[in-house]
Parts: C-alpha cells; structure tokens; sequence
C-alpha cells in the first residue's frame, strides 16, 4: 500500500454534512472555455476513457452525467482498477509501450513523484494552456507543487486532498475522567508530546473501559509526524536522505514512546481487527483525514453516530494524508477534450459537490471556501464544525519533498515500529534494522 494514502485503494465513505443543498452545480467558470477551444470540431462525437483506481467518486455524484447533458458530443466511459498498486503498474507497462494509455489518468500521490520525476514528457503540461496561470491561481499551492517539475510543468490537477486532524470518542474519554470537548482538547493536543502524555493519563485511569486502548498504533503516530518535519524520506532534491531527515528522527522518537508507554492498541491500519475496533471501542483516538470519516461511519454504522467527533487539531502541525490528481497522456487521441473535462471535473462547484455528496476534500481553493463546504458539521460527527477544522488545516499545509521509494521506506520503518510496540524490541536495534531495508530498496 502507498506510504502517502497508505489505503492502498480509494476508499471514500458517505460524510453526513449539514447544509447540503446546493444551487448552481450545473456550471463551472472555464469548461465552456475550455470545451469550446479544446476540439478542432466541437461537435464532433468523442468517447473519453478515464484510467482510476478504486471510486474516485465522479461516477456516484453524478457528475459524467451532468458533463455529458452540457456536452451531448462526449460519451465519458471509466477504465477502473479496484487497487492502486495494480493499477500503477499497469500505467507504468502503458507508458513504457507507449500504447494502451487512457485519454484521462488518475495519479496517485504515492506514486506522483514517478511521473514528474520519470514521465514528465508523456504527460500535458496544464500550465502551458492558454488558462494555464487561472488555473494554477484555482488550487492549493502545496497540491500544485507536487505534480510541478523542476522547470515548471503541471502534469494534472489535484482532485482531492487528506488534511488531517483527529478523530475521538468523546464517551470513552469521559468514561476515563478526561476532557472531551473539541475545544479543549485542541489546547491538550498542540504537540506529540502533549498527546502522548494525554495517552499516559489514559491508559492509567482505572475507570476507562476494559480493552480500550488511547490510540490505534503507533505507526499511525509515526506515518503522520514524519511528515510535518522539513523533510520527510527525502531532501530537498527529491533524494532519499532518511538518516538526515528530521521528520524521520522526530517522528520514530513519538512512535517509540507510545509503544513503550503501551498507550497503542497495536493494530494493523485496514486489517479486520482494526475496522472492528472503529465499533467495539478499541481505541480512543486516531488520525483522521477528511476521507477517514467516511470510513469510520462505514465501519462504526448507524450505532456509532455522535460516538465520534473530531477535534480542531492536529499534534505538531497541519500535514496531509492521500490525494490524486488528474493527468492527460499526450498519446490520447481526444487530448484537447480530455483537457477540458479535467479542468471541468477538478473545478470549483464540482469540487464543491464531491464534498456535499462523498467527502472528498477540495483541492480547488474557491471550492474549499464555498460556505457548502466551509460551513459543513457532520451530525455523525457529534456536529463537529469539519469544514472549518480542515479547511485551516489545508490552509496551513507543509509538504515536505515526496520521492519514488516512500512506500517502501515507510514499509520499512513501520515494520520495525510495529515490533517495538508488539515485540518489546529495543528502539535503537528495530531503527538500525529498518535503515538496513532501506538500504536494500533505494541503494
């Protein structure tokens, strides 16, 4: 699985929101622009193919409907693979043959370092297009820069992002005599120390409920901090430098604490026990992406709702978790219309809508900060304000450089943690022995 999305597939659930009628979704500012310079005829009969990998969501917000009633000349079909690991090998075959490539390609952000560093030349360049610099203006800076070479080419446009807080019961922390309130619990998080200290008061109180342990692991812990560092796996050329990154030294430093202080419930992200615990209050906290919502409501169901909330913090810093963005291969025979329903897709009000109908997290600025979004509480959610805690934290996003082998180093050095936390392995020893597979993956 992809150390970035670390799901490996999409998986995106229903975000219950409040506000969600929403007028005015048929239109957006540059795809009759767009459409209308995009084809040589624009009335000629086009069938675009869209490459993905899981639900991207376009399909179930009814948006290749929406674009095909504007455009009765474009049929839009999806060529789906159900992992993302699967689907970009695949890709990788395709562009190497150059042949069997799609006229749209979802990028994953675990593996959009390859085509910027690797492929850059077989993909359209965004900010070349005439509306190349209103669209650069549409997105997040941080989302642009990770699809952006070194001289300035946009390979694809962000469709979603993963800004990060963290996801609680309320309940279980109350049972354990904690505060529970948002609010202050934003003021109790601000730092890993400040959470795993928070963790300690946790696990000691004898009140808590029997088996339930502060957080899900302690490779949650790491795979996030390592990120807020300055760098992560990486240096500032894209380089793998794990031995120099402070984002590494920092993060393994918060991981092993947590294991040690046996505040973790030494689960594996995505494995059965793990999604059973969302229900049966095996742990209190995790970090929670904007998509991890979904999932918790998928796994928790109807008997989880106002179970969990969401506190305006994230310990130590605003940081990501997954995203895509879409790309055009210059193979495609309907380059220009592929262009044009990019653009269209990853636009304001269809950002918008992607929010209102499956919890996707606009990349787009000005979707981002439509009151639909902005404005939305999540029921569910015990009617955290999720529009307003993550879009601060999207807007105080750092990315640190992101390069080829991240999956395998954080593959690595979770591996490791996970034996920390469930082997009683000393710190030192597990971190020489994780460098060690590292080595072997990037030389």
């Amino acid at each position: 699985m992809s150390s970035l999305s670390r799901a490996g597939v999409r998986i995106i659930g229903a975000l219950t929101v409040a506000s969600l009628g929403m007028a005015g979704l048929a239109g957006c500012s540059s795809s009759s622009k767009s459409t209308s310079a995009a084809q040589d005829d624009p009335n000629a009969k086009v069938s675009l193919t869209v490459g993905l990998f899981g639900s991207f969501g376009f399909k179930e917000a009814g948006l290749y409907d929406e674009y095909m009633k504007q455009h009765p000349n474009v049929t839009i079909k999806e060529d789906t693979v159900e992992q993302s690991a699967d689907y970009w090998t695949r890709l990788k075959t395709r562009l190497a043959s150059g042949t069997g490539l799609d006229d749209i390609q979802g990028v994953e952000i675990g593996f959009v370092s390859d085509v910027v560093q690797n492929h850059a030349n077989q993909f359209v360049d965004f900010s070349s297009l005439p509306e190349g610099g209103t669209l650069k203006s549409s997105f997040y800076d941080w989302k642009l820069k990770q699809a952006t070479t070194g001289d300035g080419k946009l390979l694809g446009l962000g469709t979603d992002a993963g800004p990060e807080a963290i996801c609680y019961r309320p309940d279980l922390l109350k049972a354990a005599g904690l505060p529970s309130d948002g609010a202050a619990l934003a003021t109790k998080w601000k730092t890993w120390d400040d959470y795993i200290a928070f963790g300690k008061q946790y696990e000691a109180s004898t009140s808590k409920p029997t088996g339930s342990k502060f957080v899900d692991s302690a490779a949650s812990i790491f795979s996030t901090a390592v990120y807020q560092g300055n760098e992560a796996y990486n240096n500032a050329s894209g380089a793998p430098d794990v031995a120099n990154s402070d984002g590494v030294k920092n993060a393994w430093k918060y991981g092993t604490e947590a294991a040690q202080a046996d505040i973790t419930a030494g689960l594996t992200q995505f494995a059965t026990p793990w999604n059973k615990a969302f229900s049966n209050g095996g742990f209190a906290t995790i970090a929670c992406p904007t998509w991890m919502m979904g999932y918790i409501q998928g796994q928790a169901g109807k008997a989880g709702t106002a179970k969990w909330s969401v506190a305006p913090v994230l310990p130590g810093g605003a940081t990501n978790w997954g995203g895509s963005w879409l790309a055009v291969p210059k193979a495609s025979k309907h380059q220009k219309a592929a262009e044009a329903l990019v653009e269209w897709l990853t636009g304001k009000q269809q950002q918008v809508k992607m929010w209102t109908e499956g919890g996707h997290w606009p990349t787009n600025k000005g979707a981002a900060e439509d009151p639909a979004v902005a404005g939305a509480k999540s029921a569910y959610f015990s009617n955290a304000p999720v529009g307003q805690i993550f879009g601060q934290i999207a807007n105080s996003m750092k990315i640190p450089p992101i390069g080829l082998y991240d999956t395998q180093i954080q593959g690595a050095i979770t591996t490791q943690l996970t034996n920390v936390e469930k082997k009683k392995a000393s710190p030192d020893k597990a971190f020489s022995d994780a460098m060690d597979a590292i080595k072997q993956v990037t030389g």
